[in-house]
């Protein structure tokens, strides 16, 4: 079988779950487009004159206590008026299904939510599209939104039972990360391995002694990238909340411009973004002299997602580029001195 023919047999094996989860929603007859396989499947169902967003989970990543929790915060941030995805409960109220379906193995988890409407600011593999608004616009309301969701989870009280991972010393660089292991990477070469093992034991000692407060940590999105803003005019929404856990607020932040990085507009993008979400929250200065070791930080987990994942093509077409950044990232961070604090 070719790659191509495996990867259609792997479509279709999708799309008949997708089917016969939307049962569940009473969506039978609802026309199917994958739009995304990539930690998740996600579909666009069509049903007459309404749209949903059906996802079904790789296996094993959540455990259902943890998917639960991130639909529960999803709720309460919805709750609070920002633009996040609507959770649609299946006909028995339950917030998403764990079923056994044809052609795979072991139960899958299913949720569904109401469409989003707009563009995803872009993609890892194709940059950013600014489209109609201005660049400094654009990133002054995702400063917005990144604060008035720090400020909704600051103050809020998780439900009893609720469970997710944490963007701690240890999910970032212990000894399992989140993403994984990143300095044993196969590309790298043994010049780069040993820039990054430098790299994880400053992570650990840097981060351990960092303060976990109200003020600069609590539930985070983790994945403000590009395909994960919608952009809809001078409106942004956030979806795929697939990686929210307990983490720190400028960890957020970094994310959201990591990967313009090397564009001639990044210093005046970070700054409409520091404007914004100071427009919303208070940002210390202080704060903003970890910018650097958080973008450092940042930098490892792609090295660790793309090594846990080596054979898919997202891993095989950006690994070059992410070890390139991640390694001028920690040489620049070494040399301005900011390792001997």
């Amino acid at each position: 079988m070719t790659a191509a023919a495996g990867q259609q047999a792997q479509t279709d094996v999708l799309a008949a779950a997708a089917r016969e989860a939307l049962a569940f929603w009473d969506w039978r007859g609802a026309k199917l487009r994958l739009i995304k396989h990539r930690e998740n499947a996600v579909f666009e169902a069509s049903l007459q004159d309404q749209k949903r967003a059906l996802r079904l989970h790789r296996q094993g990543y959540h455990s259902d206590a943890a998917l639960r929790s991130e639909l529960q915060w999803m709720r309460a941030l919805a709750e609070e008026g920002l633009r996040v995805p609507e959770v649609v409960p299946d006909k028995s109220g339950n917030l998403f299904i764990s079923r056994q379906f044809a052609g795979m193995e072991g139960p899958v988890q299913a949720d569904l939510f109401k469409w989003m409407d707009g563009e995803p600011l872009g993609s890892v593999e194709e940059g950013v599209q600014i489209g109609g608004g201005s660049m400094a616009q654009t990133w002054f309301t995702i400063g917005e939104l990144a604060a008035r969701v720090h400020n909704q989870a600051a103050t809020w009280t998780p439900p009893e039972g609720f469970v997710r991972h944490a963007w701690d010393e240890h999910g970032i660089a212990g000894n399992r990360p989140l993403w994984g292991r990143f300095w044993e990477l196969a590309a790298l070469s043994a010049e780069e391995r040993a820039l990054m093992e430098r790299t994880r034991d400053l992570l650990r000692r840097e981060l351990s002694l960092l303060d976990k407060t109200s003020f600069n940590y609590s539930m985070i999105h983790a994945d403000f990238a590009p395909e994960n803003l919608m952009v809809e005019g001078e409106t942004v929404s956030l979806i795929d909340f697939d990686d929210a856990g307990f983490g720190w607020h400028l960890f957020e932040l970094v994310t959201s411009v990591h990967f313009i990085m090397g564009e001639g507009y990044f210093q005046a993008a970070r700054q409409a973004l520091i404007e914004g979400y100071r427009s919303r929250r208070a940002l210390a200065d202080e704060q903003l002299e970890l910018w650097p070791l958080f973008a450092l930080a940042r930098a490892t987990t792609y090295l660790g997602w793309v090594h846990s994942r080596p054979n898919t093509e997202t891993a095989r077409e950006l690994t070059p580029m992410l070890v390139e950044t991640a390694c001028e990232t920690a040489e620049a961070y070494f040399s301005s001195g900011s390792s001997q604090r």
